[in-house]
């Protein structure tokens, strides 16, 4: 049972991104790595970036620090790993009753941006979308049909809905 609005939509991040790794770990090494037209990289460039700036996303919200840096050198199971930890602390945090109006500063060398939470949280949800989305893109460019990630997948493999058949 989701207890904020956004549960679902940070369960399904996590969710639609561990299953696309899934995924992607049956590719051959050169798969992984072939730079796909119209895309952030190759799948794994891709992954760094968006699992790398997930983990970054979450230093606004706790002192810890980042998990996975981006320009890293990480593979996918250590990436599956990363996504599958800033899944539970996202929970958490949704969990902790975040003012979604909570403003949430980042510094930077000679500046400071302003946002608040809620904007950081859809923020977290629409980059984890795009990229996965940039991936599934290059497994169709190499022959590879892309899992069922979308929300209705998810809804249909953790229960969420249900056909009514009258």
């Amino acid at each position: 049972m989701t207890t904020t609005l956004l549960d679902d939509a940070m369960a399904h991040h996590s969710w639609a991104t561990d299953r696309l790794i899934g995924e992607c770990a049956t590719l051959a090494p050169e798969q992984l790595t072939t730079p796909a037209p119209g895309t952030y990289g190759s799948i794994l460039d891709t992954f760094r970036h968006f699992v790398s700036t997930d983990c970054w996303y979450l230093t606004f919200f706790r002192d810890e620090p980042q998990r996975i840096e981006e320009g890293s050198e990480a593979d996918l199971d250590e990436l599956r790993l990363a996504i599958t930890r800033n899944g539970k602390e996202w929970m958490e945090l949704l969990a902790s009753g975040l003012d979604g109006e909570a403003d949430v500063v980042e510094h930077g060398d000679g500046w400071n941006f302003h946002s608040p939470a809620g904007f950081r949280l859809a923020q977290v949800v629409q980059h984890g979308t795009d990229h996965r989305s940039q991936i599934c893109t290059a497994l169709t460019s190499l022959g590879v049909e892309p899992p069922e990630i979308d929300l209705w997948a998810f809804g249909e493999a953790t229960g969420r809905t249900r056909p009514e058949y009258l």
